[in-house]
């Protein structure tokens, strides 16, 4: 199951792919905030879910030097994240003006 934590952790690690597709596990770890284990794990499961492809340097002779790249799937869920995200905001934005609405009225009452 897949909890909104997990969405948000995922739409970041997405978001930060589609910029640098060519950044080191250790760079997205340390940009995101997250163990190399954490980072590893979640790029595994969106690996698994088909949102992104892994892909390492061929002739590259250091073979831990990887290429993420989002697949349209992933581009898809990248983008229905961010439109949730957007949505959740405006929702929170919508609900902190009716309270200062009602706190603005007591004030004056």
């Amino acid at each position: 199951m897949i909890n909104s934590k997990n969405n948000k952790d995922y739409f970041q690690i997405l978001q930060k792919i589609s910029k640098k597709p060519q950044s080191s596990q250790r760079q997205l770890s340390q940009e995101l905030g997250f163990s190399l284990g954490k980072l590893n794990y979640c790029l595994k499961r969106l690996q698994k879910k088909g949102l992104i492809k892994i892909q390492n340097f061929k002739k590259n002779k250091n073979k831990m030097n990887y290429f993420y790249i989002l697949t349209p799937r992933g581009v898809s869920k990248k983008t229905k994240l961010t439109l949730d995200y957007i949505k959740k905001t405006i929702k929170e934005y919508d609900q902190l003006k009716i309270e200062y609405e009602k706190l603005k009225n007591m004030k004056k009452n």
